[in-house]
């Protein structure tokens, strides 16, 4: 039987997907939200990649500080080849006790040079470019976990006007903490008076179906780890395109 040959065909080549920019994302192995929230995101030309790190269904100070020795593994399966415009590692709690310096580290091993963020540094740049100096917190995370995120903002020199949590310890059950529930708490912490914006903390949990809903109901920001992260991998990528229906954050510039 004679096999026959394939035509050889012209073709052309374009930028592909990504055009303006691609963003690789170290995603954890637990979290259901992230990836499904900045597929919401609309930006022509920019292209999201991402890869997953293991990561143990209860979050604690040692399964989140664990993941430090697996980083450089999980960023490295982010191709250089596709010449990225910036990456980041999304868990703002492991980032925290990890620490921005270490972060760093490991995605640069893979990625050497890369503009490079995560949820808690992304949150810091947020409230700066915001003009925000006394925020409220809410959290899913357990009291230990929890503390170590107020510290990083005092350290940074914000005043955490309340803090609230769902304190539960599964990733599991919190990417299934309704948004309904993520505004209550939002509106309670905003209750306590006098904070400029409302962090909501940790990738898991769903919050960009109610911010802009949320804003016009208190009349300040409100911004979750996804939207910090986002955003700043967005600025940091040189995309400023300003994003109706997300909040205030999204229309923002970096404040470099």
């Amino acid at each position: 039987m004679t096999v026959m040959e394939p035509v050889r065909l012209p073709f052309q080549t374009d930028g592909g997907f990504g055009e303006r920019a691609r963003i690789g994302v170290v995603v954890l192995e637990t979290d259901h939200t992230l990836e499904a929230e900045i597929s919401q995101l609309a930006v022509p030309g920019v292209a999201w990649y991402h890869s997953r790190i293991p990561m143990e269904p209860e979050v604690t100070p040692t399964t989140l500080t664990d993941m430090e020795a697996r980083l450089p593994v999980a960023a490295g399966l982010l191709p250089t080849e596709f010449d990225f415009s910036a990456i980041g590692f999304g868990c703002t709690s492991a980032a925290t006790l990890i620490g921005e310096d270490g972060v760093e580290k490991a995605l640069h091993s893979a990625h050497p040079g890369l503009a490079a963020s995560n949820p808690i540094s992304a949150a810091r740049a947020a409230f700066e470019s915001l003009g925000a100096k006394r925020i409220a917190v809410v959290t899913p995370y357990t009291a230990d976990v929890t503390a170590p995120i107020i510290r990083f903002f005092t350290d940074g020199g914000l005043e955490v006007s309340a803090v609230g949590s769902f304190l539960e310890s599964s990733d599991h059950v919190v990417a299934k903490i309704s948004e309904a529930s993520v505004a209550d708490g939002v509106r309670a912490m905003a209750a306590q008076g006098g904070c400029d914006a409302v962090f909501v903390s940790c990738t898991s949990l769903r919050a960009f179906g109610i911010i802009e809903a949320l804003e016009s109901e208190l009349g300040i920001p409100v911004v979750s780890s996804n939207l910090a992260f986002t955003w700043h991998l967005l600025r940091l990528a040189g995309v400023e395109d300003q994003l109706a229906g997300l909040g205030a954050l999204m229309r923002t510039a970096l404040n470099s």
